[in-house]
């Protein structure tokens, strides 16, 4: 055979490796067969929670949202109208945080794609708040609509993810109607479970009333959409942030509490002190959506990590960041509530050893935590400023070997192969029994990363490395796309909403009127 034979045929072997590990995974809810890990005993366990009641109690919290005041007060809080702050009595803190569900059904356009929040149900979400778009052929840029666009038919398209939405915010879409925008393409470009919003009063709503559009009006007993509400550590919730979640509540869809604490700048340098004020903001939000909403749906999120203290920026994949991932995990689980986290996050600036490294710091402790919803699994980088195209593929490699890992194998009669043993024999090989040509083509997890090549074949095939390798499988899966039914009415109907509700917002200030 010649030698561009023998390059052509590794290439097609290649590309079917590929072609095998991409389009051949199946959609499916994850489950967590193994305990999660413990890892403070119950006594420090229950410092943290009484060192977080002594925040709320005597520290307080300020809520800058007349209506959140309101409600508070109504339920029995001590408030503080003029300097909007509000001290919580630990046992009306947890007769609320008791109403909230430990497990829902997030419900997707396409029913086989709806979700289980809560439990030992696993789901990876993808990056999301990102100013930048980063490629090998166009570089560093900021995000644009069709960016949006394309981030959102690569996701779909990835079974191993659960949801679409997020990626780079479109700089060339002007804020006010960002979310019409967005939404647009969520409901058209993909029918997994979807993004909402939860930023003010009117964006909120408006998110609520397009998803009217496509799952009817009332909506459904189950959520079909959630906004995330980062809490403005130290402390403070703000009106953006309070608007969005109250209206959530309101409508029976769910919101993702998640302080964002950085250890040495948002809270005291220490671990345990910024998990006592993360669980101590979380909880106080959970339990206003109780107050506004009883038995609504809701999830106790955490994104705590140190600073660099040499910089002054994040530092993600530390072993702090891993710490605050298991802790807030059993915190939450200690209430009984849904807990989120996040995978693949990084403070490397390029795809290289430190991301890698930084990437497996965080997703490990995700799932061996139990998170059930691990949002930026794939393609974040630089400290989140960035969705890598390249990154996301070698994350979604990641969080497939997480699906094989998780599913486990069989212990039998025929796993355990005992009479191919006695037929091969000492100093045999298994390469040709019957036992190995019937299992070889799925007994193994099917990597699309790796070359599979020998040292000299990938150096003649043109020693190609990962990101150059990523490149071209992003490429070859949103050239994959295929766009899901949608009805033409209710498609209609979205564009005919997002057209009206443009001229309505042009010159309003979507967060105070």
């Amino acid at each position: 055979m010649s030698n561009s034979k023998r390059r052509t045929r590794r290439s097609d072997l290649k590309a079917k490796r590929e072609e095998l590990s991409l389009h051949s995974f199946k959609f499916r809810e994850l489950r967590n067969p193994l305990p999660p890990t413990e890892f403070l005993g119950p006594a420090q366990l229950d410092q943290l929670h009484n060192a977080s009641m002594q925040i709320l109690e005597e520290i307080g919290i300020d809520f800058f949202d007349a209506e959140a005041l309101s409600l508070w007060e109504q339920a029995g809080a001590k408030v503080d109208h003029k300097n909007r702050h509000v001290w919580i009595d630990r046992a009306l803190l947890q007769s609320l945080i008791a109403k909230a569900p430990s497990e829902f059904h997030w419900r997707a356009r396409n029913p086989a794609h709806t979700l289980t929040i809560g439990g030992n149900a696993i789901n990876f979400l993808p990056m999301g708040g990102m100013v930048y778009v980063n490629d090998l052929d166009r570089g560093r840029r900021p995000g644009t609509l069709k960016d949006t666009a394309d981030t959102f038919k690569m996701l779909h398209m990835s079974n191993m993810i659960h949801m679409v939405g997020g990626g780079a915010a479109p700089s060339d879409i002007r804020p006010t109607i960002r979310h019409l925008k967005t939404g647009l393409l969520s409901y058209t470009l993909t029918d997994k479970t979807i993004y909402g919003s939860s930023h003010g009063r009117i964006i909120t709503q408006d998110t609520i009333d397009m998803a009217k559009l496509v799952f009817g009006d009332p909506l459904p007993d189950d959520p079909v959409i959630y906004g995330v509400v980062n809490v403005n550590s130290p402390l403070r919730y703000d009106e953006r942030m309070l608007g969005g979640m109250i209206t959530l509540a309101r409508a029976g869809q769910f919101s993702v509490i998640t302080p964002f604490i950085l250890a040495g700048a948002m809270s005291p340098i220490t671990i345990a002190s910024a998990l006592a004020q993360q669980n101590a903001e979380a909880l106080a939000g959970i339990a206003l959506i109780q107050i506004v909403n009883p038995g609504a749906p809701c999830v106790y999120g955490g994104f705590t990590t140190n600073i660099d203290m040499k910089t002054g920026s994040p530092a993600f994949g530390t072993p702090e960041g891993a710490w605050a991932t298991y802790i807030g995990a059993q915190l939450a689980r200690r209430y009984g509530l849904p807990y989120r986290g996040s995978g693949s996050l990084c403070s490397a600036n390029s795809i290289d050893a430190v991301a890698a490294n930084e990437t497996m710091w965080s997703m490990w402790p995700t799932v061996m935590a139990h998170t059930n919803m691990n949002n930026h699994s794939v393609g974040w980088l630089e400290n989140g400023l960035t969705v890598s195209y390249e990154k996301m593929i070698i994350d979604l490699e990641s969080v497939a070997q997480f699906y094989h890992f998780l599913e486990g194998f069989e212990i039998n009669d025929e796993t355990l192969a005992l009479d191919m043993m006695a037929e091969v024999g000492p100093g045999g090989h298994h390469f040709g029994t019957s036992h190995t040509q019937a299992r070889y083509e799925n007994e193994f997890f099917t990597p699309f990363m790796r070359s599979g090549q020998s040292f000299g074949n990938w150096e003649n095939s043109g020693a190609e490395e990962a990101p150059k390798r990523a490149n071209r499988i992003w490429k070859k899966l949103l050239a994959s796309y295929q766009q899901p039914d949608l009805d033409p009415a209710i498609h209609e109907a979205l564009i005919d909403f997002a057209t009206r509700r443009e001229k309505e917002l042009e010159g309003v200030d979507l967060y105070t009127d």
